[in-house]
């Protein structure tokens, strides 16, 4: 794997939303995967940048169905349900990255880490805005890892899914682990 610059470690959505226990939204060991979190944007320093999903005021197309099913979802941007968790808030020196969409590749992170980085992915849920932010980066051009034990799917299940689809992206999104980064 190369890249342009030194890599960018990416924390996709640790939100209180996806990490209460009651929750539809929980994801599955959300609270194992903030250790690893910790220590890698520890080591990464200023190249750290934490996303949150939010839903926004309009779903159109798809997003009104997507809406329909989760309404217990569909409310202000502010409310206290898409707060960090707050071991998060120390995570990044920068500025948060707020999107309304899954995937959080697009014309913002890239203006941030450069065309085609080296970008670290963790964080929630894998099984849905891990890996689109993962695919979307890749196709990109993006060098792309995600860490096993720093992300957390929606079940156990479904983060073992998610890793075996990521796995057949190999060379474009590698899957690795903290202690290999940290090594």
């Amino acid at each position: 794997m190369s890249g342009s610059d030194l890599p960018w470690l990416v924390v996709i959505d640790p939100q209180r939303i996806f990490a209460d226990p009651s929750s539809p939204w929980c994801a599955h060991d959300f609270g194992a995967v903030v250790g690893p979190i910790g220590r890698l944007s520890e080591r990464f320093g200023d190249r750290v940048l934490v996303t949150r999903w939010l839903p926004g005021s309009e779903h159109p197309g798809a997003w009104a169905d997507y809406f329909d099913r989760w309404s217990f979802a569909d409310r202000p941007d502010d409310d206290p349900c898409f707060d960090l968790v707050d071991a998060a808030r120390g995570w990044s020196r920068r500025p948060g990255l707020d999107l309304t969409t899954f995937g959080k590749w697009g014309p913002r992170l890239a203006g941030i880490t450069g065309p085609t980085p080296h970008l670290v992915l963790v964080g929630v849920a894998t099984d849905c805005c891990v890996i689109s932010t993962a695919l979307a980066a890749a196709d990109a051009g993006a060098w792309v890892q995600v860490v096993s034990d720093g992300c957390a799917g929606s079940t156990p299940e479904n983060q073992a899914a998610a890793l075996r689809l990521i796995g057949l992206y190999s060379p474009q999104i590698e899957i690795t682990s903290s202690s290999d980064l940290l090594g």
